[in-house]
């Protein structure tokens, strides 16, 4: 029987594509493809976070979103790149962390589709594949330096202004700027709107709340401290007009994580130490160690239950997905079709294969960022801690929301820039090792004898002995 919750197929059945849209999206197509490559990003994030999912090209039966359209574009502009590939295309070559989220994003596809084998369910899974595989490939090659870098950071901060005050004049009006593209008005719950922009009230959040330690490392550059207290200003509005406890937990996360900057050298000790940690309370405490999930309330209607739910059921149910996945987790208990947790998304919809792949890529962007960190400079290692600090709101994030189409687009800039910062580091380490020390030798007398350099090391020869 098939779960009650999934239903594939369907759709629009014609364009629902607002004039205004249209018009966007033909100017930020026209600058992807002329624009500098380095200043390409920019009309590409502006046009992701601020067009609506629901806008939508219907072409011989097929549904384009906007997103998956821009996404194309970029793919389209990367085939045509006439560098030396592959270090042209991506900075550093392809390295081991963008082979393991290729990996990821096929094994989805393959097993998802070996879990429904359905026609419908290949179409959308097809979908899905063009936004993560080539979402993150195209944030991969808008990004290809530090400038880059930087110029992806204040776009951000742009966007959190812009849907910053759109969901703050919902707290007041109660209506949603975005409407006339198709947007729900704001909700409300426990007598507080919850704002939505364009984004929702719990991805909106969860948004700008990782973006806080790139905008404090933006604040560090001089020339953009505009842009990072914008950035800040905006993130926190958005934050705050959320009214969701996840949304909050991840801004703290990200905060904390910067916290442990004066302990950076002693990482390996606070890491075995949280372990040990978690260990302990799992044996002393009546329920798993998880359960502290269900505790946490930040708003006062938080379902803080339901994530605690979703992460036991997922544990305890592992002989269920283990495989292939499993279609049926609907079945689990009240409300489990509600898969707000994106690891366990990763699990029951991929087996364990993809849940394995998927945590191998925090693993193995933490590790990038350590072993760079280690031998970076001053200045480099303070962008690749905020990086890490992101990358450490974003763990905490999924565990009360599964990630969504903005959501993955905002992740995936957040790989790119780690993949960046790490071979920026080290190129800096290989230079200032590689560079020639110049000594400026004494003249010689006229027999080409070195009389001053001699002298000077038969002083240092007796000087130990004459003391």
């Amino acid at each position: 029987m098939e779960p009650k919750n999934l239903r594939f197929g369907g759709g629009a059945a014609e364009t629902f594509l607002h004039p205004s849209v249209a018009v966007g999206m033909v100017i930020a197509i026209v600058l992807i493809l002329t624009l500098p490559r380095k200043k390409a990003i920019t009309p590409f994030l502006l046009a992701f976070f601020t067009i609506p999912v629901g806008q939508v090209l219907v072409l011989a039966g097929v549904h384009l979103l906007m997103h998956q359209i821009l996404i194309l574009t970029v793919l389209a502009r990367m085939a045509a790149f006439r560098g030396s590939a592959p270090e042209g295309r991506f900075a550093g070559g392809f390295n081991a962390l963008d082979q393991v989220v290729v990996l990821w994003s096929v094994s989805a596809l393959v097993i998802i589709n070996l879990q429904w084998v359905d026609s419908q369910m290949l179409i959308k899974s097809l979908g899905d594949f063009v936004e993560a595989f080539g979402g993150y490939l195209a944030a991969r090659f808008l990004i290809p330096d530090r400038e880059a870098l930087r110029r992806t950071i204040k776009v951000f901060a742009v966007i959190c202004v812009i849907q910053g005050a759109c969901m703050v004049s919902e707290q007041f009006t109660h209506q949603n700027v975005f409407s006339f593209l198709g947007k729900w008005p704001p909700p409300i719950r426990d007598g507080h709107v919850r704002s939505e922009g364009t984004m929702g009230s719990l991805y909106g959040g969860v948004f700008a709340g990782v973006l806080i330690p790139l905008f404090l490392w933006l604040w560090t550059e001089r020339k953009s401290r505009m842009a990072a207290c914008a950035g800040l200003a905006g993130a926190t509005a958005m934050v705050w007009a959320s009214h969701a406890s996840t949304s909050w937990m991840t801004y703290g996360a990200g905060l904390f994580g910067l916290g442990f900057w004066p302990l950076r050298k002693y990482m390996r000790i606070v890491r075995w130490g949280l372990v040990a940690l978690l260990v302990g309370l799992h044996l002393v405490m009546k329920g798993p160690v998880w359960s502290l999930i269900a505790r946490i309330d930040l708003t006062g209607g938080s379902s803080s239950y339901h994530r605690y739910a979703l992460v036991d059921n997922c544990i305890r149910h592992f002989g269920d997905w283990w495989l292939l996945g499993y279609k049926y987790y609907g079945s689990w208990g009240w409300d489990m079709w509600d898969l707000c947790n994106q690891f366990v998304v990763a699990a029951v919809t991929g087996g364990l294969v993809t849940f394995f792949l998927y945590i191998t890529i925090f693993k193995r962007s933490f590790g990038a960022i350590g072993m760079a960190r280690k031998c970076a400079d001053r200045r480099h290692e303070w962008l690749l801690w905020c990086l890490g600090a992101d990358l450490f709101a974003n763990v905490v994030a999924h565990f009360g929301i599964n990630y969504v189409l903005e959501l993955m687009m905002s992740f995936f800039p957040l790989l790119a820039c780690i993949s960046v910062a790490t071979f920026e580091a080290k190129q800096v380490t290989v230079r200032s090792v590689e560079a020639p020390v110049e000594v400026e030798l004494p003249a010689p007398d006229a027999e080409g004898i070195y009389l001053p350099l001699i002298e000077a090391r038969q002083g240092r020869w007796h000087q130990p002995f004459e003391a």
